[in-house]
């Protein structure tokens, strides 16, 4: 298959599934372990990206406060009922060095996995947390000017945002990190992006992770925006992000950025070269579930969507499982995985699993499969590999009211693909509510050598034929239960 123009990514929790391969191994599991059947497993199901979450060096003071926290430890005990201290390894976001953690087999084992990866198709995406480091991070000793400071009186009047670090000059009060509208994170210290030898720093920083991965996840990456970084910190900064994707790329021209973004910064972060930037919007909507507002998001410029993450779940937000029902999860799956941009699937997700796993932990708990979510997902990954989905134009469709004027038309979202290379054409219609619904479709494939169009059903055995001159005249009526939705494959009669 040609290179993909909306690829597909798959987030492995790392250092849980190592846990649970070192019991059925019976010893301590690497990267090493991880079998190749499992990598076969990702490109048969048509992926073209894993993101292996939380791989590098994270230390002792940050273990610690994440097992000393007590709004954590409530998180981690519903988690896990059987929660034992040595599941809780300290947050991957805390990191110490960017290097891979020894006990996942350091460097050379993650050499020797992208090289696996590579040989199936299958590229290596990793973490970069641009905006902290954990506390234990050499800089905190060797450069403190790298980080935010405070005072004895910021400390008192805000101590969930200031900490006392011991560095080569002394103890010294510096800043957790923090976006501007929650408290800091108590196990991170705030990296100063108003100082050029800071930037530079974390430049080289990206650039030695470009020699081991193809792209990276940027953590927030809003953050060190100059507008947000400023309000947050009340300190002026130069850009880092245009300067810092140009030298990457200039070294790795097929280095991909992927940013964790929200407040509607996404085109801004776009303008300053990343690839790609998440859907948390269209997230949110359907989780609302207006189609109406579902359907306004996809009137934004393609160029804009087809660099959007889209997704339904991650490590930071509660699993689709838990979140929509099985029907409203179908349909909402539907709308975000054959809808223009970068498709987003998370470890667990494909087998409807219900409990997020916090990223402090290194175990998760076990969980059944929901069978009837695990064969959609199957005949979902199954359509998704037709070209016509990576390759193909999209096209949003319009809905009107059906004849007797009934206003649930609003409740369906429905677009084409289009593949002028191989003549594929499909139909993606959802009626996104969850009470019965009509709507007539523009039909959008004029031929006027055609007599008439054979529709399947890619999710069922349903099918029928319908004249070519009434649909172009009339257009496509549905009538259909809530949450109700069809992926037609058209052939020409």
């Amino acid at each position: 298959m040609p290179t993909s123009a909306y690829p597909m990514l798959y987030q492995v929790n790392t250092r849980v599934w190592l846990t649970e391969l070192s019991g059925q191994i019976g010893r301590p599991a690497t990267l090493d372990d991880i079998p190749d059947s499992e990598l076969n497993k990702f490109a048969n199901s048509g992926f073209d990206w894993i993101w292996f979450l939380s791989v590098w060096q994270t230390g002792e003071h940050g273990k610690l406060l994440s097992r000393s926290n007590p709004e954590w430890l409530n998180d981690f005990n519903e988690i896990l009922t059987d929660l034992k201290e040595e599941d809780i390894l300290g947050s991957g976001f805390a990191i110490t060095a960017y290097t891979v953690h020894p006990q996942l087999g350091g460097d050379a084992a993650l050499a020797r996995l992208r090289t696996r990866l590579q040989h199936r198709g299958l590229k290596l995406m990793l973490d970069f947390v641009p905006n902290h480091v954990g506390p234990d991070h050499e800089w905190t000793i060797k450069f403190p000017d790298f980080f935010i400071r405070g005072n004895e009186t910021m400390l008192v009047n805000e101590p969930k945002n200031y900490t006392k670090i011991k560095t080569a000059s002394g103890e010294l009060i510096l800043a957790h990190g923090r976006d501007p509208y929650y408290p800091g994170w108590p196990d991170t210290i705030q990296l100063n992006y108003s100082k050029p030898a800071l930037q530079e720093a974390m430049i080289d920083e990206l650039i030695k992770i470009s020699g081991q991965c193809d792209g990276v996840r940027c953590d927030m990456a809003m953050l060190v925006l100059p507008e947000v970084f400023e309000r947050t910190w009340g300190l002026p900064c130069r850009p880092f992000w245009s300067t810092a994707i140009k030298k990457v790329k200039e070294l790795n021209p097929d280095f991909r950025f992927m940013a964790e973004v929200y407040w509607d910064m996404e085109w801004i972060l776009q303008q300053q070269g990343f690839d790609y930037t998440y859907d948390k919007r269209l997230y949110d909507r359907l989780r609302e579930g207006h189609a109406k507002s579902v359907r306004e998001h996809f009137y934004a410029d393609l160029d804009f969507q087809r660099k959007m993450v889209r997704f339904l779940e991650n490590h930071d937000e509660p699993r689709a499982a838990a979140t929509f029902s099985d029907e409203m999860h179908e349909a909402a799956a539907i709308i975000t995985f054959l809808s223009p941009g970068l498709r987003f699937f998370h470890q667990g997700q494909l087998e409807g699993k219900k409990k997020r796993i916090s990223p402090h932990l290194g175990r998760g708990p076990v969980e059944p499969v929901n069978e009837k979510l695990g064969k959609f997902y199957q005949k979902l990954l199954s359509g998704l590999r037709q070209p016509v989905f990576h390759n193909g134009n999209w096209k949003l469709l319009e809905c009107v009211p059906a004849k007797d004027g009934n206003p649930s038309y609003e409740n369906y979202i429905c677009y084409a693909w289009e593949s002028l290379a191989d003549n594929n054409k499909t139909l993606v219609v959802v009626n996104y509510s969850s009470e019965n619904s009509r709507c007539l479709v523009k039909f959008p494939f004029v031929d006027l050598r055609i007599k008439g169009w054979q529709f399947q059903d890619l999710f069922s055995d349903f099918g029928y034929e319908q004249d070519a001159d009434n649909l172009q005249s009339n257009g496509l009526y549905f009538d259909e239960p809530g949450w109700k939705y069809y992926v037609f494959s058209l052939e020409q009669i």
